[in-house]
């Protein structure tokens, strides 16, 4: 006979807490529970893998609704389409966080820069102000000359805040 948990039990066999199983139920990645007469939740050993699912899935970064079209696909359709889906969503991940480490790489760069002006000796002549946070051509441009890598950088710097905020706060 299958294991029935109630909701406690579940959220501490997937190490996570009641409060994010409700909203994984709320939001639709999580199936709703079945519930018993004096409405308690129960869930069958099936939840338990699909939230452990929805955990791995979220601790790599990816997003709510891509999960929540990926469980559709588990629920609706053959599971042999479920593994190109994420394959590609894994992908594209992958190469998000790639650009996040070229952008790093060169916001490295770009501080070590300022660093090495700040430890020389400052000029004699002050007239043309404090350009000790100025940076050479090169280190202000991302890889190919596309643009300035701060702003590159700012935007994968908010993409991955986000991320980590989602997955602080969703996956305890």
């Amino acid at each position: 006979m299958p294991q029935v948990l109630k909701i406690g039990q579940l959220a501490q066999a997937a190490g996570v807490s009641a409060k994010t199983i409700r909203y994984y139920e709320q939001v639709g990645v999580l199936p709703l529970a079945n519930r018993t007469v004096a409405g308690y939740r129960q869930y069958a050993e099936q939840s338990l893998h699909r939230l452990l699912f929805i955990r791995r899935a979220r601790t790599l970064g990816l997003s709510l609704q891509q999960l929540k079209s990926l469980t559709a696909a588990l629920d609706d359709g053959p599971r042999a389409t479920v593994r190109p889906r994420l394959l590609g969503l894994v992908r594209e991940q992958l190469s998000a966080v790639q650009q996040q480490i070229s952008d790093l790489h060169c916001f490295r760069q770009q501080l070590e820069q300022v660093v090495q002006r700040l430890l020389a000796p400052p000029p004699a002549d002050h007239s043309a102000g404090c350009r000790c946070l100025e940076m050479d051509d090169a280190a202000t441009h991302g890889d190919n000359g596309r643009g300035p890598a701060r702003e590159k950088r700012e935007h994968s710097s908010r993409r991955a805040r986000t991320a980590s905020r989602e997955r602080s706060r969703f996956a305890t």
